[in-house]
Order: C-alpha cells, then structure tokens, then sequence
C-alpha cells in the first residue's frame, strides 16, 4: 500500500470515533440543559423549603455534568 493511502485509513480511524463520541456528548449536554431549564422553571413557580433543598441539590448535579459535557 502506498504511504499516502496508509495516511488517509489512519486519519479515517482516529477521527471517526471522536467524531462519533462528540455527537452522544452533544446529545447528553443538550439534556441536561433541558433538566436545568425545567428545575429553574419548577422554582420560578414557588416551592417549599424542603422542594427548595431537593431542587437546589439537583440544580448543583445537572451543573457540575453541564461543565464536563458542554466544553
């Protein structure tokens, strides 16, 4: 085989699967935006103190797994 072609089945293997790894942590990050967006939302229409501490604790979750996902 010609070095050139070496070169491209190389570039092909190293690419598609993090290609393919980036689109599953798009998906994921795009879900856990929705979690927030609708726990926010939840707290925007009132809660008790136990709720808040739930929601507060679920908040500080989906947040920490937002920072890894959507860099």
């Amino acid at each position: 085989m010609k070095p050139a072609a070496w070169m491209l089945m190389l570039i092909v293997l190293v690419l598609v699967p993090v290609h393919a790894g980036s689109i599953r942590d798009k998906d994921a990050c795009e879900q856990v935006k929705k979690k927030i967006r609708v726990i926010e939302s939840k707290m925007r229409g009132g809660y008790s103190a136990s709720q808040g501490i739930r929601y507060e604790a679920q908040l500080r979750e989906l947040k920490e797994k937002r920072y890894k996902l959507c860099r």
